[in-house]
């Protein structure tokens, strides 16, 4: 959130006082890709100012001259098997075992930066998603609980739990970060709140500190999803040293692997109450906002229901050994028989010899004339 503020109301607002804020006039200057997001954001910061009494009204809420911009239709992306492959070649080795935690459990990036060794319950196939690594406006990182303050378990695939064993094996740490927030404590109650604590983080920089993910946007460029769109210099002492500045789309970010895990699981036919429970959403309905057009036959089922539904209906298929068809009436293969069954006659035929004598029906009528 403090980012977003940053990068997208403050540069629009600039030193423009609180009072002489036009809401119609900023929201006219945005993309409307970006429109909704500073609307949000801008509004609440505007009913601050009201209730503290540094404002009269909102200018947001003006019913009659500014309107929220609508918003736009999102859906999901999720990456190929091919594409995730890729850029996971294109990470340091210590760092691809990131992409499999977020593919393999549809971890946020905070929760993957945030999980310990012993998190990861290798032999009961679990993972128990208690913190994630944030960092606050000041680049400080901190640890906190998941998004929602909810705590979680996640099935632990055995190809992952395997890969994980390799991981920890080749790249031990220990990280001790604060809890909640990086300021320094003012009152017991928040050297409480914030007292340090330290884990064995999964994924650490080379140093042992924890990672802050900057090899992402290089990765992409190799995987061939984006493109340098200018240069980065830097002076460092006497050298000069320049690096490529790419522009990465939101939607290949880091999340985008938790979009996949999501479509893979539901084009496995997994239920949307246990993918929310997995991913930490609030709701199912969540989940199926988010990725409904994930779900194979996605609205084919119900029309083949109704079109079959609607079909003329057929005569069942009697098997033929079955009851009914043992009572149904059958024309006999012989031919002189049938020659009795056009002239109407159903009577019995006798067979000849000992048959005759025991006054037995022909073989032939066994099944014909009703038992």
């Amino acid at each position: 959130m403090a980012s977003r503020i940053w990068n997208h109301v403050i540069p629009l607002v600039g030193d423009l006082p609180l009072r002489e804020i036009d809401a119609a006039a900023l929201l006219s200057r945005v993309e409307e890709t970006t429109a909704e997001v500073i609307w949000g954001h801008l509004s609440s910061i505007l009913a601050s100012a009201v209730d503290d009494q540094r404002l009269l009204r909102n200018p947001m809420k003006a019913k009659n001259s500014v309107k929220p911009p609508r918003p736009t239709e999102k859906k999901a992306k999720a990456w190929t098997r091919e594409v995730v492959d890729a850029v996971r070649k294109g990470l340091q080795e210590r760092y691809r075992f990131a992409v499999d935690l977020g593919i393999g459990l549809g971890l946020r990036q905070g929760e993957a930066f945030g999980l310990a060794e012993e998190d990861l319950d290798l032999e009961a196939g679990v993972v128990h998603v208690r913190r994630q690594l944030k960092w606050d406006i000041k680049g400080r990182p901190y640890f906190s609980l998941p998004k929602g303050r909810k705590t979680r378990e996640v099935p632990l695939p055995p190809n992952l739990a395997a890969r994980a064993r390799d991981h920890l094996r080749r790249f031990p740490s220990t990280r001790t970060l604060p809890w909640r927030n990086p300021e320094p404590p003012t009152t017991a109650l928040e050297e409480r709140q914030r007292k340090p604590i330290t884990v064995n983080l999964v994924l650490t920089t080379s140093h042992g500190n924890r990672i802050y993910y900057r090899s992402w946007k290089r990765a992409l460029a190799a995987a061939g999803l984006i493109k340098p769109v200018g240069e980065k210099v830097r002076h460092d002492g006497n050298r000069i040293r320049r690096a490529p500045r790419y522009a990465a789309p939101r939607e290949d970010m880091f999340h985008v692997l938790r979009h996949t895990y999501a479509s893979v699981q539901l084009e496995a036919g997994e239920s949307i109450v246990s993918l929310s429970k997995w991913l930490g959403h609030s709701t199912p309905k969540v989940t199926l906002d988010h990725y409904a057009h994930f779900m194979p036959g996605a609205g084919q089922r119900g029309l083949a229901a109704m079109d079959a539904w609607l079909r003329a209906p057929s005569r069942p298929k009697v098997p033929e050994k079955s009851l009914r068809a043992w009572m149904a009436p059958r024309v006999p293969s012989n031919m002189q028989v049938k020659g009795i069954v056009r002239q109407g006659a159903v009577g019995q035929v006798q067979g000849d010899g000992a048959g005759r004598a025991r006054g037995q029906r022909h073989r032939v009528l066994r099944g014909w004339g009703g038992r």
